[in-house]
């Protein structure tokens, strides 16, 4: 196995569990998916980019964390430290099935994510009780990892490529339906109401012990060495892409010459190795097709 292909196969075990289960994106054909996201819109643009995303995944989790409730779901209920690559699995697998997906395919997994969160509930360290079906921590969580997706994608876009303002909320316009199917409620649907939105959520925010912990723990997160090294710099480059008053409140201090200068280079390179060693995506490839059955009707 050359070096290309032990890179496809450790990132698609890494990320998909070893099968990418292409029958979800490739058919009936015609099928639109449940939220008609097509190729070229944003949604699809945004999800698609590969560095964007992995960036701003870890970013989502580092943002995530600091709603204390949250945490205290993911703290108590998750199995993120006995096996994070399964959990990774499970949420790559929810990004990637709702954007590209069939609409079957898409009530699929929002379902399943659906009745799991009716089972996560409990009481939080400072007393007060949470639900993960509460619609108030849905919109947290899922304002809070788009608009790290969106700044992964900004970032680490070719130029050409990035959004523009009238894009961007295009964007969130895209992806809130899939926040609404899972319970969420008022959910952002412009840039500039994602960024009023956590200027809101800023008095309710902070580092728990769980949460430093749990950044601490995907800093050193990693099966292999080389696996290790890898998330350390994507790490680093999902802290510039965090709000400075996030970074502030998580400990992280990296100057910002260091974010610019260092880490995006880096993290730009990574990528670009790791999108060779997987080449053109065949979830991409098999929705295209599955989509194509409607033009050809």
């Amino acid at each position: 196995m050359g070096v290309r292909e032990r890179i496809a196969a450790e990132l698609t075990a890494t990320m998909h569990g070893g099968d990418l289960r292409l029958e979800r994106y490739a058919g009936p054909p015609g099928d639109p998916g449940l939220f008609g996201i097509v190729p070229d819109d944003p949604v699809w643009r945004v999800h698609g980019h590969a560095t964007g995303m992995l960036t701003g995944g870890f970013a989502a989790l580092m943002l995530q964390s600091l709603h204390p409730l949250a945490m205290a779901g993911v703290d108590q209920h998750s199995d993120f430290r006995a096996d994070p690559v399964g959990r990774l699995n499970g949420t790559v697998r929810f990004v990637t099935t709702t954007t590209f997906g069939s609409a079957e395919a898409a009530r699929e997994v929002i379902g399943l994510v659906s009745r799991i969160h009716t089972r996560v509930r409990g009481t939080a360290p400072d007393g007060r009780p949470y639900r993960a079906d509460d619609p108030v921590l849905l919109t947290w969580v899922h304002t809070a990892e788009v608009r790290s997706f969106l700044a992964g994608h900004q970032v680490y876009a070719p130029r050409r490529e990035r959004l523009t303002s009238a894009e961007c909320d295009a964007y969130y316009r895209g992806v809130a339906p899939v926040a609404e199917a899972l319970g969420a409620r008022d959910v952002p649907r412009t840039a500039s109401a994602a960024e009023r939105y956590l200027t809101g959520m800023r008095p309710a925010l902070r580092a728990t012990p769980a949460a430093l912990d749990s950044v601490r723990f995907l800093r050193r997160f990693g099966r292999t060495r080389r696996e290790r090294f890898v998330v350390r710099l994507l790490m680093n480059a999902a802290v510039g892409l965090l709000p400075g008053w996030a970074r502030a409140a998580l400990g992280v201090r990296r100057p910002a010459v260091v974010r610019v200068c260092w880490d995006r280079p880096l993290a730009a390179a990574v990528g670009h190795v790791l999108v060779w060693g997987l080449g053109p995506s065949q979830i991409q490839a098999a929705a295209r097709g599955r989509l194509a059955g409607a033009r050809r009707g």
